[in-house]
């Protein structure tokens, strides 16, 4: 098992961006929030993601980009638990909404929080 986030994984198509912010549902776990949209196996085979924090809350690039890091790095390592029984694929856009600093374990947990939330509205494969 590998814990990467590569290339591949990353949501970078900016028309698959907009569509998953017109079409797309989210989920709130205070201060992060998650979009997400089912794409069909035919168009994807892999689940990918992007991570946002707004310049509105955060003017300094450096502090928005370490947020960003913490996220990733959140996602990264517990990416597998999160999809281990999820057999549809998805696009999938964090967005970090409070204008404090937080720091990785108030980030992880809040992570796991979001993604119980996630797996209880989505259909998982063994359900």
């Amino acid at each position: 098992m590998k814990f990467t986030l590569g290339k591949n994984q990353k949501l970078k198509s900016r028309k698959a961006i907009a569509q998953l912010f017109i079409e797309g549902q989210s989920v709130k776990e205070f201060p992060i929030k998650m979009i997400y949209l089912p794409v069909p196996k035919d168009q994807e085979q892999i689940t990918k993601v992007a991570f946002s924090v707004p310049k509105r809350n955060f003017k300094l690039a450096v502090h928005r980009n370490k947020i960003k890091r913490l996220l990733r790095e959140a996602y990264r390592l517990h990416q597998h638990e999160f999809f281990e029984n999820q057999d549809a694929v998805y696009n999938i856009m964090f967005i970090y909404m409070q204008p404090k600093m937080p720091n990785y374990l108030q980030v992880e947990s809040k992570l796991k929080k979001l993604f119980l939330k996630f797996k209880s509205l989505t259909p998982s494969s063994n359900s």
